[in-house]
Order: C-alpha cells, then sequence, then structure tokens
C-alpha cells in the first residue's frame, strides 16, 4: 500500500464512524419542528387568553338558551350576567324557569370569573347602570327581555 492510501484509512473510519453514530441516534425531532398554531398551547397568562375563555364560555350558555323555545313568556325568567369594571351587570339574560338548576349556576360562574377577570386585569368600563328588564316576551320563539 503507498502512503496516500494509507492516509485514507483514518477518515473513511472516521466518516464510517459519524455516518453510522448519526444513523444509530434516535431523536424526537418533532420537539424542535413548528408546530401548527391549531396544536399549539395557549398564552393562559395572557388576558386576551382569559377573554378568549370568557367569551366561550358565555356563547355556551347563549347556545343553550337558544335551544330552548319559548312559547309562554310566564314560563321564562332572567338574572343578570357578568360583571362590569365599576360593578353591576354587563347584560341580563333570559332563561326558562324549567331549566333554572342547570342555567343559573352557568350564568353565576360566568359572572364570579367575569368579576375574577376585571380584578385581575384592572379593567375599567363605561360605569352606566343595567337597569333590569321588566317583563320577557315570546318573539318567532325566542324569549325577548322588555325594557320600559
Amino acid at each position: 500500500m503507498t502512503e496516500k492510501q494509507l492516509m485514507k484509512i483514518p477518515v473513511l473510519v472516521l466518516c464510517m464512524t459519524l455516518i453510522t453514530a448519526s444513523c444509530s441516534s434516535v431523536k424526537n425531532t418533532d420537539a424542535t419542528l413548528p408546530k401548527d398554531i391549531s396544536e399549539r398551547p395557549a398564552d393562559e397568562n395572557s388576558q386576551k387568553y382569559d377573554q378568549a375563555q370568557l367569551d366561550k364560555l358565555k356563547a355556551s350558555i347563549e347556545s343553550e338558551i337558544s335551544k330552548e323555545k319559548c312559547t309562554d313568556a310566564a314560563e321564562w325568567t332572567f338574572a343578570p350576567m357578568g360583571a362590569k369594571g365599576c360593578g353591576g351587570p354587563q347584560l341580563y339574560i333570559a332563561y326558562p324557569k324549567k331549566m333554572e338548576s342547570t342555567f343559573l349556576p352557568k350564568i353565576n360562574d360566568y359572572t364570579a370569573k367575569v368579576k375574577a377577570f376585571n380584578q385581575k386585569y384592572s379593567t375599567v368600563s363605561d360605569c352606566m347602570m343595567v337597569m333590569p328588564p321588566t317583563s320577557i316576551k315570546c318573539v318567532n320563539g325566542k324569549a325577548e327581555l322588555v325594557n320600559t
């Protein structure tokens, strides 16, 4: 063997060792790749995230209530919902009396969470008092609050 051929052997052995080592090592490359936005964890310490959670909860309550058909306004009642930064409810919501044990705890939970949100982020509001409705009427199968 020539001297030049002998020099190639250690380089060749080194390259083969590196190739073998890199092929045999298993890495979790998923952890380093960017995630699809729908799979990313939400920033649970942000005001935007907390507001989105409140919005989801409110939409869920409103959606459940909207499934109930209003045919007799006497079978419906209302409750304050949410809380303004300077006090008082954000709105009033109508719900069927027969489902009060289902809806009222959800409404109260939402209101408590809004109050906690307001304290956490020192929110301010228009401070205008939202007056309770005077009655409920059924319009096209939906309960509507009446303010006079």
